[in-house]
């Protein structure tokens, strides 16, 4: 998905080849090409110009680590602001508040963009990683055949559907689903709510109305990831009126620019905290950051050889050993250290 950012991006880098300390001009020409990258990559303007900014402080006028280039220097603090931007301060990746149970998990989004698929994809992983009891309970009655759909789903992954009963209204069944997540001992109860082809008064209505019932331990938003831009205004519009608590990214295998993933994070300070890969039941993987920002620089050896070095080498002795190289004295401890 990343893979054109990722190209624009290792080109720009190839450029930088002064030594020494990285120089403004260096710095500022780089940059310059990262935001039309970014930008590309569907990627905000405000997010992008933000970014770039930040990059730029934290790199003009920082001195290169001997034996790697200015390029590779460049690359990693372009990742470890990727992996600010993606990760905010301090989440964890695919935690879920799923104490004192049974806790209910509230699944909204837009009609289209895999609430229904990534809810029973949630749901066993709960079961197998985190060995909870799940129920579902399908609150869609205006889609044809949605309950329908997630009791198939249910019977194909062995986890429990709530029983279906015709011409409840959502937050019926919202109340049916709580009280037989209690009596039947279940950690966890998922709500799959109704989506619609756009936002509009009376699903935000209908969402509100369920969420005060049910009084979600997590709220996941479930957005396709190809939707670009729009995603990051459905995401902000969701959080406004219902409080959104993170956000699942489905079609993640697909040919997306992946830019709404930047953007979406550092709009609504809410987390990615999963992404879907397939239409398979096991195709759900946590989102980590680091590996999202390493597949976006396609430069994940790079950055470790740049830790590294920073960590390893101390600039006297990167000298000293240079001084050995030249005179011929190079040898196999110099090698070693």
């Amino acid at each position: 998905m990343f893979e054109n950012l990722s190209e624009r991006l290792s080109g720009v880098f190839d450029r930088l080849t002064k030594q020494g300390a990285l120089s403004e001009d260096d710095v500022k020409t780089a940059l310059r090409e990262v935001r039309v990258a970014l930008l590309e990559a569907d990627v905000s303007l405000p997010i992008a110009r933000d970014f770039v900014k930040a990059v730029q402080e934290k790199a003009t006028g920082q001195t290169v680590t001997k034996s790697v280039t200015p390029g590779q220097q460049v690359v990693k603090i372009v990742h470890d602001e990727l992996v600010h931007v993606l990760a905010g301060d301090n989440e964890e990746p695919g935690e879920l508040k799923v104490d004192n149970p049974p806790a209910p998990i509230l699944m909204v989004g837009l009609q289209g963009g895999g609430k229904t698929t990534s809810t029973a994809k949630l749901a066993k992983r709960l079961t197998e990683k985190n060995g909870k009891r799940v129920l579902m309970a399908s609150l869609d009655v205006n889609r044809p055949a949605a309950m329908e759909q997630l009791a198939i789903l249910g019977v194909q992954i062995g986890v429990d559907t709530l029983p279906i009963v015709k011409g409840e209204n959502p937050v019926a069944i919202a109340k049916r689903a709580k009280t037989q997540a209690n009596l039947g001992g279940y950690d966890v109860y998922m709500l799959d709510t109704a989506g619609r082809l756009s936002i509009d008064d009376e699903l935000m209505a209908q969402v509100e109305a369920v969420r005060d019932v049910a009084n979600p331990r997590e709220t996941l938003l479930v957005v396709d990831g190809l939707t670009g831009q729009d995603a990051v205004n459905t995401a902000q519009n969701f959080d406004d009126r219902i409080g959104i608590s993170g956000v699942v990214l489905t079609r993640m295998d697909g040919d997306g620019r992946g830019g709404a993933a930047l953007s979406m994070r550092a709009v609504t300070g809410k987390p990615i905290k999963f992404v879907g890969l397939g239409e398979k039941m096991d195709a759900l993987e946590e989102f980590h950051p680091e590996r999202v920002a390493g597949r976006i620089l396609g430069m994940g050896d790079i950055v470790s050889l740049v830790e590294k070095a920073q960590e390893t080498i101390e600039q006297e002795q990167a000298e000293r050993m240079m001084r050995r190289f030249t005179k011929g004295q190079f040898n196999m401890n110099d090698l070693k250290m």
